[in-house]
């Protein structure tokens, strides 16, 4: 018999790398661990664990996509309980606990990595591997809840159990690249980077097949409802997509930022050459998926609504009266309910003319005021009578003292606000006068007159109400004022608003 001799060189080459694979291996070590529980529910069905924590890997993958970052041992008991409740009979305490053993295995609570011992038989000696499967994210003192991602490790398992659908590898594609590129490796971020163009073209391939299939394929309202859900799930993850370029492009400034310091002073600049490639290219698939992006955006708007408006003149094309409508109400007798409803599409809406109730609160127009006296919203006009003059004597004075006040305040930066001459009066001992309507015909008067001055003034003599303006435009002088409407309204007080103004100087005049 033949003895088949395997040389030193050849058991070199069989067990070389034992260590990484080995180290693979022990990404499964929790998994078996789950498997060697023992524990039932309360109809003492045995649980299976292993299968819980492929679920709960599961769980925390989906929250990585979603970039949702709280998820805790609540949440994933309310999630184990939607999936599994048919099947295990727990209550919501026993799911908790379910979940609190699930993340304590793959997360230890010590918080250290877990601990996977092997014989390293490249080497000869005994060696250990370090294991995350899980991490902690965030915490909320306020409902003293610790959350949880997916670490490294985990991440490594999930992909390992099975080769992801197209609509995830762009997503993973991307969360890998960030940890390449946190790892300072460049050259495999550039493969990675490919891989990505090539999932952003077969997504464009897809998109041009989809955009057809919607033009061909929507015949009826059940397609049409399934492609309008399957556009939105594309909608979704294309938005996600997108916001986690963002963050890649941000974060690849920061490390091109970082590199170029780092080697500024160094002969060797290859790291920074390949950062300056890696964002480039990053821009160029950022470009494509945008543009991918926004066709996602007119197939949910436009092109979904041409088909559905495809659909309904299919309908229309196709419909028969006699057939559809009139051989089913003459061939056959229907009761008078059921006639009712073949008809009731064709008949006109009814129309009734009623007086609403409502109509109490819409707008209306007040003529009068509550003595039964018609309103008048216009200036007071002057005649001749003494009481008349009494009040055009005290609307003289009242505007040549609001006047005063008015220059006094423009004396040291040359314009005033409206806002700030409402509070200059409310802190001063006429504050009563904000309460009365002249207060605001002068600001009024001021607006519809602007710009006003004294040489404008001499034009308008004819009015009737002209005599008691003379001492506000001999207080202008040869001066003129302007005044601009400004956009914010001022509360005054629970009767009177009016719109803020700005009061500056404009040009000399001369007298001439």
């Amino acid at each position: 018999m033949e003895v088949h001799r395997v040389d030193y060189l050849e058991i070199g080459q069989i067990v070389s790398g034992f260590r990484e694979r080995m180290a693979k291996l022990s990404l499964f070590d929790p998994l078996y661990e789950l498997g060697r529980k023992r524990q039932t529910d309360r109809q003492n069905k045995p649980i299976d664990f292993m299968e819980l924590g492929l679920l709960t890997l599961l769980y925390f993958f989906e929250q990585k996509l979603m970039r949702k970052n709280k998820a805790g041992v609540k949440d994933l008991a309310q999630f184990l309980l939607k999936v599994t409740g048919i099947f295990i009979d727990l209550d919501e305490e026993g799911f908790e606990d379910l979940a609190r053993q699930l993340i304590q295995t793959f997360r230890p609570p010590t918080g250290k990595k877990r601990d996977f011992s092997f014989m390293n038989w490249e080497t000869g000696q005994t060696e250990s591997v370090y294991i995350s499967i899980l991490k902690a994210n965030a915490f909320d003192l306020k409902t003293n809840t610790q959350y949880y991602t997916l670490d490294d490790d985990g991440l490594e398992l999930i992909f390992a159990t099975k080769e992801f659908y197209m609509e995830f590898q762009l997503s993973i594609h991307q969360l890998v690249l960030r940890k390449q590129l946190e790892k300072g490796e460049f050259e495999s971020a550039l493969r990675q980077i490919n891989e990505m163009r090539v999932d952003v073209e077969a997504l464009q391939e897809r998109m041009v097949k989809l955009e057809h299939e919607l033009k061909r394929n929507i015949v009826s309202e059940e397609t049409f409802t399934r492609y309008k859900e399957l556009l939105e799930d594309i909608y979704l993850r294309l938005q996600m997509e997108n916001e986690e370029f963002e963050e890649l492009r941000q974060f690849v400034k920061e490390t091109k930022d970082r590199v170029h310091a780092e080697t500024i002073r160094q002969a060797d600049q290859r790291p920074y050459e390949l950062i300056l490639r890696i964002s480039n290219e990053l821009e160029k698939i950022h470009g494509e998926h945008s543009i991918l992006f926004q066709q996602s955006m007119v197939l949910k708007s436009h092109a979904l609504s041409a088909a559905q408006e495809s659909l309904y003149y299919t309908g229309l094309d196709s419909f028969n009266f006699d057939q559809d409508i009139g051989s089913l109400i003459f061939s056959s007798p229907l009761p008078i309910e059921s006639m009712k409803g073949v008809l009731a599409p064709f008949l006109p809406i009814q129309e009734t003319k009623i007086w609403s109730l409502l109509t109490v609160w819409a707008e209306q127009n007040i003529q009068e005021d509550g003595d039964g006296h018609e309103r008048d919203d216009n200036f007071l006009e002057i005649g001749g009578d003494s009481d008349e003059r009494r009040y055009a004597a005290a609307q003289s004075r009242l505007y040549k003292l609001l006047m005063e006040q008015l220059l006094q305040m423009m004396e040291g930066q040359g314009h005033a606000e409206l806002k700030l001459y409402i509070n200059l009066i409310e802190e001063s001992n006429r504050s009563y006068l904000l309460a009365e309507r002249s207060f605001y015909d002068f600001w009024i008067y001021l607006h519809q007159r602007s710009p006003i001055s004294a040489h404008d003034r001499e034009n308008q003599q004819n009015e009737a109400q002209g005599a008691w303006l003379d001492d506000l435009y001999a207080l202008i002088g040869n001066r003129s004022l302007i005044v601009i409407e400004k956009e914010d309204k001022i509360i005054v007080n629970e009767r009177f608003t009016i719109q803020n103004m700005l009061v500056s100087w404009g040009e000399i005049k001369n007298g001439a």
